[in-house]
């Protein structure tokens, strides 16, 4: 599993962890989250993560 950072505000999104305040459910993959997911920290779209 992969984790991906926000290079805004720096919230890792752990791909095991998953986002479940969110209703993403652990183990899910950061290509498999739906493209309108924000950052739950600063609100920006998933373009501005980058591979950690």
């Amino acid at each position: 599993m992969e984790k991906w950072v926000c290079t805004v505000c720096g919230y890792e999104y752990d791909e095991a962890a998953g986002d479940p305040d969110s209703g993403i459910a652990p183990g899910t993959k950061f290509a498999d989250i739906p493209e309108d997911w924000v950052c739950p920290t600063c609100g920006v779209g998933k373009d501005q993560f980058e591979k950690a």
